[in-house]
């Protein structure tokens, strides 16, 4: 279903990273499968040489080496404009936007391009700084947050947050759990979403248990239309009729689709473990409460992760 809807209105997507024959591979396949429009960022005689070299067909997708390109002025001035206040010189921002990644962002940002998908050879927070920096947190969100759709058969569940923050507090987790549930709508029908820790509805009076729990509270305050519970195990989020016979009382129906995560360790290992022993297949990670559709890759993504 994810790719029947891409395909159904196909977006301009900038690739940063053009200089990657993973990434020209994975061009290759969204034009083929009619997922996206490609553009790729780079030289152009580097990326059609990287081209012929791997036996990609890269014709028909648009390239743009950003240095020379006609829409620099433009993006030199708008970053000197909401940067200028952070240190950000007219020099200093025409340095930045030399860096593909922020070429990539800007083009998002000013709407040339409809999302953006790189970092496969960057450092994680080299391409959520642009990010932050050039399109800031959606209204009503203080922080960025990563989330996976793991997908397994016909089975689609989201993870949260796996990439970002390392110990949230109750207010980070209630936004984690907002904006998951809002990528999620967009996807299935009903989120269902479980806030999970090792404790099952106050059985564990500790501090990271109590968290969850408030975090819960929060959400449950400020968007009612949201169907969320805990604090809960996995095992009770995914097991309608174990929770619903130990805990009669909660509220959440069926088997939780949206899993929020305590922490980052937490949520990291366990996507982790879903690719590796799990077999399940991987979308992500997807970049929440930006105010674009900003995709971060991890290094050295494989071909069906970026597509």
């Amino acid at each position: 279903p994810v790719f029947r809807q891409a395909a159904s209105n196909p977006k301009r997507l900038v690739f940063p990273d053009g200089h990657h024959a993973r990434i020209l591979k994975a061009a290759e396949v969204c034009v083929d499968q009619g997922i996206a429009q490609p553009i790729l960022l780079g030289a152009k005689d580097r990326i059609t040489a990287l081209a012929e070299e791997y036996d990609v067909d890269i014709s028909g997708i648009e390239i743009i080496q950003p240095w020379s390109h006609e829409w620099m002025e433009q993006f030199v001035r708008h970053l000197t404009e909401i940067r200028a206040r952070k240190g950000v010189t007219r020099d200093v921002a025409a340095k930045l936007m030399k860096r593909r990644a922020y070429f990539g962002v800007m083009m998002v940002q000013m709407g040339y391009a409809d999302g953006f998908v790189g970092g496969i050879n960057k450092a994680y927070a080299e391409i959520i700084r642009p990010a932050l920096e050039i399109c800031g947190t959606r209204k009503g969100v203080k922080r960025a947050s990563g989330a996976y759709m793991v997908i397994r058969g016909h089975d689609l569940k989201f993870f949260s947050d796996t990439t970002v923050n390392i110990d949230p507090d109750a207010e980070t987790l209630a936004e984690i759990a907002i904006t998951t549930a809002d990528l999620a709508r967009s996807f299935i029908e009903q989120p269902r979403v479980a806030m999970l820790s090792f404790s099952n509805f106050g059985t564990t009076r500790h501090p990271s248990c109590r968290r969850v729990a408030d975090a819960v509270r929060l959400v449950k305050e400020r968007r009612p239309d949201i169907h969320i519970e805990g604090e809960m195990q996995v095992d009770i989020a995914l097991n309608a009729d174990l929770r619903s016979g130990l805990y009669p009382f909660a509220e959440l129906e069926g088997e939780a689709n949206v899993l929020i995560f305590p922490d980052l360790s937490a949520g990291n290992i366990a996507y982790k473990l879903m690719g590796r022993v799990g077999g399940a297949d991987l979308i992500g990670p997807i970049l929440l409460g930006i105010d674009k559709p900003i995709n971060v890759l991890e290094r050295d993504t494989g071909l069906q992760s970026i597509v």
